[in-house]
């Protein structure tokens, strides 16, 4: 008799299909789940945590996973939000916004939009049911539900992290992982210090891959896809050679006025009640013209015709002294300054200036604080004297949003109230 394989495991707890179904069912018999009503969900358990939203969603309601983590008054805010709102008939699945800044926005989309990007995602990774994907993200993260949705689609197994980091234990079991370029970097050290692995594919987003960490993991027997999206937008560009950002299967991309306009199968039906955000400037008024072109607010360099150079948020640009500075201009070069392993860039209040260019460093493990001097140095090699960073700020670990991301405003705060190291 052939065994079971293993649909969902999280450490020492592991459900087979047969019993994934049943904890399913008894789920649904013991909650009166209402279609098109949002269903949250934060639980600590992460298996119970999925069966509990694989439940909502097979009861046609719309599973909202949270983080056990969030502050409870944040949570409780969201919790309201859903019960407040009115029923999204013929919507599947609810997710958050990055949550970089401020109060996460809570994105309802269709099943199709999520399903109509499967046979691309499955022919990148060469996905098969014999897979364990890692999700080393929190599932209240829009990638890992995909995730989940999309495994559950080929059959392949769901390997959930025992913890809030990767692990070792559990890369002796995954073969492809679905993460941040944070996550990453962390597997790839394990695997550089020594852990075993099965890891053969790693699909990337939600921040800037650097090309060092890429070829790393590609020394290591990993093929590496990165990609740009959006919460709102889902896929949008992939990167499966380590060339550049070429289209998504399916997305065709155009740029109006150094913005990147969008259209796709895949995009989100907006924001679940009053929100408002880069995908609707008013409750309603999505920013969406009648040929089906959508747009978040990405910077991007002209003409995309074949690789697309992404430049970050438009609302994030720094005005200082009559020039606009793009962060994410500065941070790709500030990456390559030796010993600098990542770095955020943030506007700071100058009563001169508007703003000056500041950047928080955080150096490779082991390697000497670098001076003042030396960074200036190195920065001024690679930047326009407008993009300097005017105040430097040292860490040894960025702070970071549950899936990995540079938390921008957090870092930002810290830099204002002298919680970070000034070094000049």
């Amino acid at each position: 008799m052939t065994e079971e394989r293993v649909a969902v495991s999280c450490g020492p707890v592991s459900l087979t299909e047969t019993r994934l179904r049943e904890r399913i069912t008894r789920f649904e018999s013991e909650r009166d789940i209402l279609p098109g009503r949002v269903v949250p969900v934060v639980d600590a358990d992460r298996v119970g945590a999925l069966v509990a939203a694989l439940a909502v969603r097979a009861s046609g309601g719309i599973p909202l996973l949270g983080d056990e983590r969030w502050d409870p008054n944040l949570w409780a805010g969201l919790r309201r939000l859903g019960d407040d709102a009115e029923p999204a008939l013929g919507m599947a699945w609810a997710t958050f916004s990055s949550g970089s800044t401020g109060t996460p926005r809570v994105i309802v989309r269709s099943e199709h939009s999520w399903s109509a990007s499967f046979p691309g995602v499955t022919g990148l990774l060469d996905l098969t049911d014999r897979d364990v994907v890692y999700l080393p993200a929190p599932l209240a993260s829009s990638m890992s539900l995909f995730s989940v949705a999309h495994s559950r689609s080929v059959g392949a197994s769901i390997l959930l992290p025992r913890a809030h980091t990767v692990s070792a234990a559990d890369l002796a079991h995954a073969t492809v992982m679905h993460g941040t370029p944070h996550a990453l970097r962390a597997v790839v050290e394990l695997i550089e210090g020594g852990a075993r692995h099965r890891l053969r594919a790693a699909l990337v987003g939600g921040a800037h891959l650097d090309h060092v960490v890429r070829e790393r993991a590609e020394a290591a027997g990993i093929s590496v896809v990165s990609y740009y999206g959006a919460a709102e937008l889902s896929f949008v560009a992939v990167d499966a050679d380590g060339l550049g950002y070429r289209a998504f299967p399916g997305v065709e991309v155009r740029e109006a006025e150094g913005e990147l306009w969008v259209r796709s199968p895949y995009f989100a039906s907006g924001y679940l009640g009053a929100a408002t955000g880069p995908f609707a400037t008013s409750p309603g008024a999505f920013r969406r013209d009648e040929q089906g072109w959508a747009t978040v607010g990405d910077a991007v360099d002209a003409n995309p015709a074949e690789f697309l150079r992404l430049r970050g948020r438009r609302d994030g640009a720094i005005l200082t002294a009559a020039a606009t500075v793009i962060p994410e201009d500065v941070e790709a070069a500030l990456r390559l300054i030796d010993g600098v392993e990542d770095a955020v860039v943030f506007g700071l209040p100058h009563a001169g200036a508007g703003s000056l260019v500041g950047a928080l460093v955080e150096t490779s493990p082991g390697r000497p604080l670098p001076s003042v001097r030396e960074l200036r140095e190195q920065a001024r090699a690679r930047l326009a004297l407008s993009h300097l960073p005017r105040r430097w700020f040292w860490t040894e670990r960025l702070p970071r949003t549950a899936s990995g991301k540079p938390a921008r405003a957090q870092v930002r705060d810290a830099a204002l109230s002298g919680q970070v190291r000034r070094l000049g």
